[in-house]
C-alpha cells in the first residue's frame, strides 16, 4: 500500500513529502496507524549521512505510537484498535544467543527501524515519518498510559529505553547515588526514571540556568560541571553516573566522582572520540567505563509499563509534519525542552 511519508533524497536535501510503500500484513505481522513520532538526534545524523551508509530515500523516525489496524492470521497478542508502539527495532535473528535472552538490541542480525536491511520496497527499513508502518509482532509493544498522554509517550520508544536499560542494568534504586551527566532529550528522561527507582539523584550541566530545570524533574541536587568546588563536593561518592552527552568531552572530572565499584555508563554518542582517561582514575578504585544501547523488547515493555504505573511521558514540542527540518535547525541549536514529536495526522494529504 502506498501511504504518505516525510524523507530525503540525499545528505545534503531537506526533507520533504513523499509517497512510500507499505507490505500487506503477513501472518505474524501488525499494521499501525501511526498517530505520532518523536525526533531523536539520530535521525538528524543518519539522514543527512553524517553516520555511514545511508540509503536514499531515507525515511527516519524510530519513537513511533499509534493504533493498530489490521493484524496477521497468526497474530494472538494484538487486535485492532489497541494503542502500541514501535522503537529502534523490527527484526533480529530471533536465535542467536541475544535473541533468546530478550536482547535483541545486541543481536548481530538486528534490524533498524529505518535504514536497516529487508525484503520490502525499496530494499532498506523506512521508518516512522509516514503515517502506517507493519511490524513483525514480536517487535511491536503495549502502550499502556492514557491516549491523550500519546504524544509524550513517543519519546519514551528510544530516549526512555536507552536511559532505563543502563540504570536497570546497574540496579538503581533506594539508597544508590546517581548522576545524569547533560539534560537533554535524553538526561531528561535518565532524570526522571532514576528519580522514580528511588534514588539520590544528581544532574550535572554546563549551565547554571538550568538548575531550576533539572530540580523540576526529579534532580535532587543540581552540579554545575564547570564549577571545581561543587565537583570536589561529590568526590568518590556515586555508585553510577549516567553520560547522555554527544559531543566530545573530559571523562576524568565525572570517573572522580565514583567511589570503588562505581561506574560511568555512555549513552551518548559523539561524532568523535573522547579523550582517554587516565588509567589510575580506573584501577586506584577499580571503577568501569561502560557503554550502553537502547534496550531489547521485553526490557523495552518493562519500561513502558513502569513509566505507565509512574505517570512518567516526555516533555515534548508537538510539530506539523512541515516543520521538520526547523525542528531539525532548532535540535542543532538545543533550542528545544526536550523532544520534538510528529503529529502524524498532518501527513495527510
Amino acid at each position: 500500500m502506498l501511504v504518505n511519508a516525510y524523507g530525503a533524497h540525499a545528505g545534503d536535501k531537506p526533507l520533504e513529502p513523499l509517497r512510500i510503500t507499505r507490505r500487506a500484513p503477513g501472518a505474524h505481522d501488525v499494521q499501525i496507524d501511526i498517530a505520532y513520532c518523536g525526533i531523536c538526534h539520530s535521525d538528524l545524523h543518519q539522514v543527512r549521512a553524517e553516520w555511514a551508509g545511508t540509503r536514499f530515500p531515507c525515511v527516519p523516525g524510530h519513537e513511533i505510537v499509534g493504533r493498530v489496524s489490521a493484524v496477521g492470521a497468526q497474530v494472538s497478542g494484538f487486535k485492532v484498535g489497541d494503542l502500541v508502539g514501535i522503537g529502534c527495532i523490527v527484526d533480529s535473528c530471533k536465535h542467536c544467543p541475544e535473541c533468546e535472552a530478550g536482547l535483541e538490541n545486541y543481536c548481530d542480525g538486528m534490524v533498524g527501524t529505518y535504514n536497516g536491511p529487508t525484503p520490502d520496497e525499496p530494499g532498506w527499513t523506512l521508518g516512522g515519518y509516514s503515517q502506517k508502518i507493519v511490524v513483525h509482532e514480536r517487535f511491536v509493544l503495549r502502550v499502556r498510559h492514557p491516549v491523550e498522554q500519546l504524544a509524550a509517550v513517543a519519546p519514551l520508544l528510544c530516549a526512555g529505553i536507552t536511559t532505563y536499560s543502563p540504570l536497570r542494568h546497574w540496579n538503581t534504586g533506594p539508597g544508590k547515588k546517581v548522576g545524569v551527566v547533560g539534560i537533554g532529550g535524553l538526561g531528561h528522561m535518565g532524570i526522571k526514571l532514576a528519580h522514580a527507582m528511588g534514588a539520590h539523584v544528581v544532574a550535572f550541566t554546563t549551565s547554571d540556568s538550568k538548575r531550576e530545570a533539572a530540580r523540576a524533574l526529579g534532580a535532587d541536587e543540581v552540579v554545575v560541571s564547570r564549577n571545581t568546588g561543587e565537583m570536589a563536593a561529590h568526590a568518590k561518592s556515586f555508585d553510577l553516573i549516567l553520560d547522555t552527552v554527544a559531543a566530545p568531552h573530559d571523562l576524568d572530572v565525572f570517573l572522580g566522582l565514583l567511589k570503588r565499584d562505581g561506574t560511568l555508563t555512555l549513552v551518548g554518542a559523539p561524532p568523535t572520540p573522547h579523550p582517554a582517561p587516565g588509567v589510575f582514575n580506573l584501577i586506584f578504585k577499580r571503577r568501569a567505563i561502560a557503554g550502553s544501547l537502547i534496550g531489547g523488547i521485553p526490557e523495552t515493555q518493562e519500561m513502558l509499563d513502569f513509566c505507565a504505573e509512574h505517570g512518567i511521558v516526555a516533555d515534548i514540542e508537538l510539530i506539523r509534519a512541515d516543520q521538520i527540518n526547523i525542528a531539525y535547525e532548532r535540535m542543532l541549536k538545543s533550542d528545544i525542552k526536550y523532544r520534538f514529536v510528529i503529529d502524524s495526522a498532518t501527513l495527510a494529504a
